[in-house]
């Protein structure tokens, strides 16, 4: 046992029990110097057994000890008081030397990590119920992701709250790329004007890989509403307000913001319908539930060219591709009404660079195939520009959107 660390607790029944600091006195400098030469734990030193003359004396310092002295040490009692506490100066050159060996292990480690991610399957969290615009924009980025990294990127949906409940999830899962976040304008740029205790901050806890891509909203009413143009519609909203019922997938969510800037423009104030997800929102109108949405493109596209909805306006500066025939609110008179949300991919904040780097070019070497951009346009998506793709174009894009909209927001909040 001589000069092995032991378990001081099961060598000294004598005295009193763990839970306690004690001050220690030696006989003699010499037994101070070997002292201070044994190993330290949480700033003091463990005691081995074998040693001349040390006793446990004084008052108790805290609620926490690792060990006692060993019961064959003989007890002095007139010995000089010597503590076994490390000095300040020594405690902060301790502290320094361990932090930079972990900084060092920490730069060993996110070199190894990007080497081999990824190593097994990754989530991809979805914050709105399957077969929305999010929904399907995530899984063409799974795609990518998988083919480019050789791993499978799991799409795993997690709805409510406009999406913040998946986010928050997002937020707090391990910052090493395993998980991920298909946010877009709502969840990780507005939400704060929606939620005050959000529980995470949309541009501090999230890395952002880059964009995957846009999405013009645009103003869907049933079948049998009385009106066939944003004018129409304008017209007899004013009359009808009471009457009105909205449908958007959650407070925060992109299909709520768009209701909100139009309602807003017009100076409305109708019944506002949560649901899960704009997939419900659309299975809602269809029923004769709800009277009107403003949703991204892709989530109405196919009910519209089938007649099972009507399209009134395309809240964007030029018409989309996919609906040539349906007119701009700007055309309309209606410019307040610009709405064409952003999808993007993000990381928990502290997620090695490497990691970042590497999906964020997997991302763009996919955006680039010509698959995936035919994919993404016939879906009724403005594709990303490689100007406009990876970590900092999107972030710049946060920042100016929420500059832009969130005072819009909040006052309408506030009425």
């Amino acid at each position: 046992m001589r000069g092995q660390s032991v378990d001081l607790q099961s060598k000294c029944r004598r005295f009193r029990p763990m839970g306690q600091w004690k001050r220690f006195a030696f006989s003699n400098r010499g037994m101070e110097a070997y002292f201070r030469a044994n190993r330290l734990r949480n700033g003091f030193f463990l005691y081995r057994p074998g040693c001349p003359a040390a006793e446990v004396r004084g008052r108790t310092r805290s609620k926490t000890v690792r060990g006692m002295l060993p019961t064959q040490l003989a007890r002095r009692r007139n010995q000089p008081m010597v503590t076994a506490r490390m000095t300040s100066g020594r405690r902060q050159v301790a502290k320094r030397l361990i932090a930079a060996a972990a900084l060092l292990a920490t730069i060993g480690m996110n070199d190894a990590t990007a080497q081999d991610y990824p190593a097994r399957p990754v989530t991809i969290i979805v914050p709105f119920a399957a077969g929305g615009p999010a929904d399907i924009t995530a899984r063409i980025v799974a795609d990518i992701f998988t083919r480019h990294l050789n791993q499978k990127f799991v799409v795993e949906n997690v709805g409510g709250a406009g999406g913040t409940i998946g986010a928050l999830r997002a937020a707090r899962a391990a910052a090493d790329g395993y998980t991920i976040l298909s946010g877009h304008l709502g969840t990780n740029a507005l939400a704060p004007a929606f939620y005050p205790n959000l529980g995470y901050d949309p541009q501090k806890d999230f890395e952002p890989i880059g964009l995957s891509a846009e999405y013009p909203e645009l103003l869907v009413v049933r079948k049998d509403f009385p009106a066939n143009n944003l004018s129409e519609f304008v017209a007899y909203a004013k009359s009808n307000v009471g009457k009105l019922n909205a449908g958007h997938a959650g407070l925060g969510s992109v299909s709520y913001i768009g209701c909100l800037l139009l309602n807003t423009a017009i100076g409305i104030k109708p019944t506002m319908v949560p649901f899960t997800g704009t997939a419900p929102v659309l299975t809602a109108m269809l029923a004769g539930e709800i009277d009107y949405e403003c949703d991204p493109v892709l989530g109405t596209l196919s009910q519209v060219r089938a007649g099972a909805v009507k399209a009134l306006a395309i809240a964007a500066r030029k018409r989309s591709p996919m609906l040539p025939d349906v007119p701009t609110s700007h055309e309309q008179g209606l410019p307040e009404f610009d709405c064409a949300p952003f999808y993007g991919v993000f990381v928990p904040s502290g997620t090695p660079q490497p990691v970042i780097e590497k999906l964020a070019d997997a991302l763009n070497k996919g955006l680039s195939e010509e698959p995936v951009q035919k994919r993404l346009a016939d879906l009724g998506a403005d594709i990303v520009e490689p100007g406009r793709r990876g970590p900092k174009p999107l972030a710049d894009l946060i920042r100016s959107e929420s500059a832009r909209l969130m005072p819009i927001l909040r006052a309408a909040m506030e009425k």
